[in-house]
């Protein structure tokens, strides 16, 4: 192998933020690259040279709006993803769910304790979206517990761990990535939930299977407005659907394709111009 058959393309944020830079993780993780480091105000990707397309990534980068530049250049290999990894730090939610790595020493236990491997899968609860999701998950408690709940474009598979150590019957945890499908099945098994969660690696054509209670999906807003009438068709009536993955600007857009599919809105949260709505879906239509 050559030692320079690897680029390291840096991005450079403005302002740079850590859930800004996991939203672009989770974006260009579609594209062929490797691994990532955060170096403030970078976020910089490592892809092999032969794999990679500048104009790919250009697409990628040009509807976020606190991407200010990116720039390629030759790198010696190295393992940047163990770099990464160890870079992860604890996530405290409302004090009552704790996200941590196994290399993350003298973390106080809370209520629900999670352990994830981060790898490169999208979900390490630094997001905004990941951490309003969790939010109202646990204001809905009564509501999961013994219910099937359906977590889709799971990544690391958090949410869908957090459902079962809420106490739900069931969960199925989707995502299209494969590798964020083999980290949800190792982080579930991991935290000793892998009996009471599926999962596997697809899309929304996958709900077809079953019917459930609850259904979480922290995903891009257009895949959201994609598959709705989907998620809508999976959802039993009465049914919660917690959706986000988007910006406040988008929620006007999304309320409006849910009403029309009979769901009604419940609640919605907002934390730094990203958004969570929770639906129900109405029994009497």
């Amino acid at each position: 192998m050559n030692s320079f058959d690897y680029l390291e393309v840096a991005v450079r944020l403005d302002p740079f933020t850590e859930e800004g830079a996991e939203v672009l993780m989770a974006e260009l993780a579609e594209l062929p690259f490797d691994s990532f480091v955060t170096e403030e105000p970078y976020l910089k990707c490592y892809v092999q040279t032969d794999r990679y397309r500048a104009s790919d990534v250009k697409v990628v980068l040009s509807g976020y709006p606190f991407v200010a530049e990116f720039k390629a250049s030759a790198v010696q290999g190295q393992n940047w993803n163990k770099a990464w990894e160890e870079s992860f730090q604890p996530v405290v939610v409302d004090g009552t769910v704790t996200i941590k790595a196994p290399f993350n020493e003298n973390v106080p236990r809370t209520r629900f304790n999670i352990w994830i491997d981060p790898q490169m899968a999208f979900g390490t609860g630094y997001h905004h979206t990941t951490f309003m999701m969790m939010q109202r998950m646990l204001a809905l408690e009564p509501l999961i517990k013994g219910q099937s709940v359906v977590d889709m474009g799971c990544g690391t598979a958090i949410l869908a761990i957090l459902a079962a150590k809420m106490g739900a019957r069931k969960v199925f945890a989707v995502d299209i990535d494969a590798v964020a499908a083999r980290s949800a099945w190792g982080n579930c098994r991991w935290n000793k939930v892998g009996s009471r969660v599926e999962t596997a690696c697809g899309d929304a054509s996958l709900l077809q299977m079953a019917s459930y209670d609850v259904l979480l999906a922290n995903i891009h807003r257009n895949i959201i407005l994609q598959d709705l009438a989907v998620y809508c068709r999976s959802l039993r009536r009465g049914g919660h659907m917690l959706l986000s993955g988007f910006y406040e600007a988008d929620v006007q857009a999304i309320t409006q394709a849910a009403l029309s599919l009979g769901l009604a809105p419940q609640a919605q949260l907002q934390r730094e111009g990203w958004a969570c709505l929770d639906l129900t879906l109405q029994t009497n239509i």
